[in-house]
């Protein structure tokens, strides 16, 4: 399942700067023609290090989004 972001402080819901640093392992496979086909690729690490509105930058607040609203 995808991770979904909201700015508490616009709403924004579509546009955000994702810092992600991830190390996997993967089986690269090359065609005789040369073309790499990436197989078996498996996640080792992922690290979420920054996610920043792209309407509020670094004065807005995210939180994870599930789709619903809070009754204010």
């Amino acid at each position: 399942m995808t991770i979904r972001y909201r700015c508490t402080l616009c709403g924004n819901l579509t546009r955000f700067d994702v810092v992600r640093t991830t190390k996997t392992s993967s089986f690269y496979h090359y065609t005789t023609g040369g073309e790499l086909k990436i197989e078996d690729e498996q996640l080792l690490q992922d690290n979420l290090e920054s996610v920043l509105c792209r309407w509020c930058g670094p004065t807005g607040k995210i939180e994870e989004y599930d789709g619903s609203f809070d009754a204010a």
